[in-house]
């Protein structure tokens, strides 16, 4: 969702890129996730500047506005298979974090996901590999899965969203950018620091 984009979704995409071979790695913020929304949600086109501010300077990462062309909930499986459609001969990678991957079994139609792309796993704490495998297993992606080895991020989303609503800098969780974005235009600084929820699909 990159709500809002952070330096760990860049730290990571750089790792995937380096680590598996990948040509090119792309954020793709959801138009409207289909798990709860984070209350004072700024919007996605608004999720997608941030996006490209927080990219800028990486000729490898680059955002993807896929589901934002797309009306209804977003969908990971209709998003992998728009983009197949589109490029029918690229192998595709979904990157996710463990904790979110030890959920991909609870998805819209993961069987489908994982015949759609390989899954790339980022180090989360508290989320085992064996958490991870168990889940991707029954999916049939023990043989399409990569285990990053980046060590695990410590910046959350709802971490940024809750340091702006305390009134703490945000430039190192950010990057310069991003921070003077979201201060332009007065972005999370009303929601609740206890309202975020991060659970569901990604």
């Amino acid at each position: 969702m990159f709500n809002p984009p952070h330096a760990g979704h860049i730290e990571l995409a750089r790792a995937a890129l380096g680590e598996l071979g990948l040509e090119r790695v792309l954020l793709v913020p959801s138009s409207i996730p289909p798990h709860k929304p984070v209350i004072w949600d700024p919007g996605a086109d608004r999720r997608a500047q941030m996006c490209r501010l927080a990219s800028s300077g990486e000729p490898r990462i680059e955002v993807c506005t896929i589901e934002l062309e797309r009306a209804g909930l977003s969908y990971t499986v209709d998003t992998l298979r728009s983009i197949h459609e589109r490029h029918p001969d690229a192998e595709l990678t979904l990157i996710l974090g463990a904790d979110m991957a030890a959920t991909l079994d609870s998805w819209r139609e993961p069987t489908e996901i994982v015949r759609l792309a390989r899954v790339a796993v980022a180090r989360r704490e508290g989320v085992s590999r064996e958490q991870v495998t168990r889940t991707l297993g029954p999916l049939g992606a023990s043989e399409r899965t990569d285990f990053i080895k980046m060590s695990p991020c410590d910046i959350s989303s709802s971490q940024v969203r809750r340091a702006l609503t305390s009134g703490q800098p945000i430039e190192p969780l950010v990057g310069a950018d991003v921070a003077a974005y979201i201060d332009e235009h007065e972005l999370y600084g009303r929601a609740p620091a206890a309202s975020a929820s991060e659970g569901g699909e990604a």
